[in-house]
């Protein structure tokens, strides 16, 4: 086995494909044995739903060169932006039914099985989305926005953004049953060509574009709750890369009083905002509170450290005014033995304790940008736009995320590990999933 290669096992089409949703024990992770480099990674059964008989049992596995070239930008990343497919895995991603959903030639690919969906693990509620799509002549497909996992009426549950032949009452960039696209912005279809979409869902509003042009129009007389992002299989043939979405109503955190936060003077350690505007996080343990409680929600932000044993994180749904009792969104780019597919200390986007980032994909004494997602009980961060992690909370409810599931709305802290911290943030912002 390849030991630079992180696998991704798909045991049938209708289980899961989120990748490594396991458990550790308390023990930090630093002191753990090391992981296999190589994981395989056991799927769970769709919500409610027997496994059906798989069409093809399947592995993808990626290196840590492939992983880190996916990452975006740094004005990409800074903005928000995240890849939804990793153009090697389907890492993030469950099915809904028995259609063989794959990877080929750095595209997701599907042209056979059950009229199903292929949906994020993820929750999205306001967004811009981009994607590139190739669909055969008679390829009935689309793409389903804020959909359910498996949504009973596409006129109230979501939207369904149509890839279809022109002869079809909804023709490709139509919102099926709600708007048709209009045809002559555009253009012809292009069987069997790569053509590019974009969808932005902004309240009641959805807007969609193809090679940047806007081509359908649409305002919901309901508010539609955020949900998740489905690809279809219908009919034909139909391949997606290039998949990116950015969460929009991002809201900045950071101004040069902290006004938005409060602070522990008792505790050693210090936070400053320094002449650039970036938060200064010397020394530790301590920490830095937000006034205002979050229960689902977007944050973004870059950081910045020097030493790959430095060590701070972001915490989460916390107690308030408690000693960091929350999540734990790691911030530490450290890796075992030259490969960094082996995290030192869960890696940044790791959720200490419990599941490790997959790659390390920020760089020491350079900016990086981390993505943290929190809806319900699954919680997932990207870094440099690439996912690194995707857990789901399946303890029983506690008041304390460190003994148990907690969905209910707590406060944010940034961490000052210890007396050696010193680090930098920027570009603090959050977006609450309503």
């Amino acid at each position: 086995m390849d030991l630079t290669c992180v696998a991704i096992l798909l045991l049938a089409t209708s289980l899961s494909l989120t990748g490594c949703n396991r458990e550790t024990s308390e023990t930090p992770t630093a002191q753990q044995p090391a992981a296999e480099p190589a994981e395989k990674f056991q799927q769970a059964t769709a919500p409610s739903e027997p496994a059906s008989a798989s069409l093809a049992s399947q592995s993808y596995s990626a290196s840590a060169d492939e992983l880190l070239a996916a990452r975006l930008s740094d004005e990409e990343a800074a903005a928000g932006w995240v890849r939804l497919f990793d153009g090697h895995t389907l890492f993030g991603w469950e099915i809904t039914g028995d259609a063989n959903f794959h990877v080929q030639d750095g595209a997701i690919v599907v042209d056979q099985g059950d009229q199903c969906l292929m949906c994020t693990s993820s929750t999205w509620g306001d967004f811009e989305l981009t994607f590139d799509f190739k669909a055969d002549e008679n390829t009935n497909s689309g793409v389903f926005v804020r959909t359910p996992f498996r949504p009973a009426d596409i006129t109230r549950d979501c939207y369904e953004i149509n890839i279809a032949p022109d002869d079809n009452p909804f023709p490709t960039g139509s919102v099926v049953k709600r708007q048709k696209v209009d045809a002559e912005a555009a253009g012809p279809q292009t069987p069997g060509q790569w053509r590019n979409m974009s969808v932005i869902a902004d309240g009641n509003d959805v807007t969609v574009s193809l090679e940047g042009n806007v081509v359908c129009r649409y305002t919901d007389p309901a508010d539609l709750a955020p949900h998740r992002i489905g690809l279809q299989h219908n009919s034909g043939r139909v391949e997606f890369k290039d998949i990116k979405i950015r969460p929009l109503g991002l809201k900045p955190m950071l101004d040069a009083e902290l006004s938005q936060w409060k602070k522990y003077p008792e505790m050693p350690g210090t936070f400053t905002i320094n002449d650039d505007g970036d938060l200064h996080v010397r020394g530790g343990k301590t920490q830095l509170e937000t006034k205002q409680s979050y229960g689902d929600f977007f944050l973004l932000a870059q950081y910045k450290i020097d030493d790959p044993e430095m060590n701070s994180g972001i915490f989460f749904r916390c107690i308030p005014g408690d000693e960091m009792m929350g999540y734990e969104c790691q911030i530490n780019n450290g890796f075992k033995d030259g490969n960094r597919l082996t995290p030192l200390d869960c890696g940044t986007g790791g959720i200490f304790r419990r599941q490790d980032a997959r790659v390390i994909a920020g760089e020491n004494a350079a900016w990086s940008t981390v993505l943290l997602h929190a809806s319900g009980n699954k919680i997932a961060a990207w870094v440099g736009g690439v996912q690194v992690s995707d857990w789901e909370d399946t303890r029983e409810a506690h008041e304390n995320p460190r003994k148990g599931k907690r969905i209910e709305a707590g406060t944010i802290m940034i961490q000052g590990h210890d007396p050696a911290t010193d680090v930098l943030f920027r570009g603090l912002q959050i977006a609450e999933l309503e």
